[in-house]
């Protein structure tokens, strides 16, 4: 399975859209990791793009690497199973954010509160951890290049394949 496949099976495609933890890693020249937590993302129709929203203030390390070479790697994860998926990139850009991107953002909050609710996370611990003023806001476009099972266990880093 091609990363973009990847993207557009249903099974992983529901994962990125759905309530899920999202946490964004870049690489320095001397192969330092950076991370920092996503507040949102959107994918394009067709799977092919996808865009993670981070906080300026919170993510300078990471927006300077993704500026510098383009690798990000980016894991969706499920709080309640902790099935998680990685995406990986290497066309990285910062783009300009799109005019529904303030609304996508506020339902990307429900939807993450609402799935760590029944594991005893207030609304309020949520909507501070992604308590991100508009104007901080900055999104990171990439085509997936790699994409990786990050579920624990005996399968984990292994490549996404194609149902039989």
């Amino acid at each position: 399975m091609t990363p973009t496949e990847a993207t557009r099976d249903r099974e992983p495609a529901d994962l990125i859209a759905g309530g899920v933890s999202i946490i964004v890693a870049g690489r320095d020249d001397d192969n330092e990791t950076t991370v920092s937590r996503a507040v949102g993302c959107r994918m394009a129709e067709d799977g092919r793009r996808i865009t993670v929203f981070v906080s300026a203030a919170q993510s300078g390390a990471l927006l300077a690497d993704v500026r510098a070479n383009g690798r990000i790697a980016v894991v969706f994860s499920e709080p309640m199973s902790h099935r998680a998926i990685q995406l990986k990139g290497i066309d990285a850009e910062i783009v300009p954010l799109a005019a529904d991107d303030p609304h996508l953002l506020a339902a990307y909050r429900s939807r993450l509160t609402a799935r760590v609710a029944p594991l005893g996370f207030s609304e309020l611990f949520v909507r501070t951890l992604l308590n991100v003023g508009a104007a901080d806001v900055v999104a990171i476009a990439f085509t997936p290049s790699g994409a990786f099972s990050q579920t624990p266990g005996p399968k984990a880093g292994t490549p996404l394949q194609s149902p039989a």
